[in-house]
């Protein structure tokens, strides 16, 4: 079980500073893919929606339901993911799992501000919160062949 003091780190001011600040939140009015994707862990669910020109995201938007951690990482990415491409994206998604599983380094920037998250690496069942934002954005650049 958990201490008092481990959960205060886990949700610092700072990830429930970034849980109440999530950037574009208002739907796009044309976009080219609309996703939801759902944490069977956690319940914890988002829809993205992408305009994506010559490969990349030019616009974005969205709708978070998840707990502060998910919440915090959707805030993160959401501030950068405009103007990124698929690969870029992965690239993220790969060294956040690292960092979170495997005490893998911080995320490359655009993403270093994903480092707030560290303290949840040891509790595993908020993984798919924080990881639900780049699946989301990833399986939507799925679909825009």
């Amino acid at each position: 079980m958990s201490s008092d003091t481990d959960m205060i780190k886990l949700y610092s001011d700072k990830i429930l500073a970034l849980a109440t600040e999530i950037p574009f939140t208002a739907g796009l009015s044309n976009p080219d893919i609309s996703i939801t994707k759902r944490s069977p862990v956690c319940g914890s669910s988002i829809t993205i929606e992408l305009v994506v020109k010559n490969g990349k995201v030019i616009e974005f938007s969205q709708n978070v339901r998840a707990c502060a951690l998910g919440q915090a990482a959707a805030s993160i990415i959401g501030n950068v993911v405009i103007g990124l491409s698929k690969d870029e994206i992965l690239v993220a998604y790969n060294q956040l799992i690292t960092m979170l599983t495997k005490n893998g380094p911080t995320p490359d920037i655009p993403f270093e501000k994903l480092e707030v998250l560290l303290p949840a690496k040891d509790y595993k069942n908020r993984h798919a919160s924080i990881m639900l934002s780049l699946e989301a954005i990833l399986a939507g650049l799925d679909t825009a062949n």
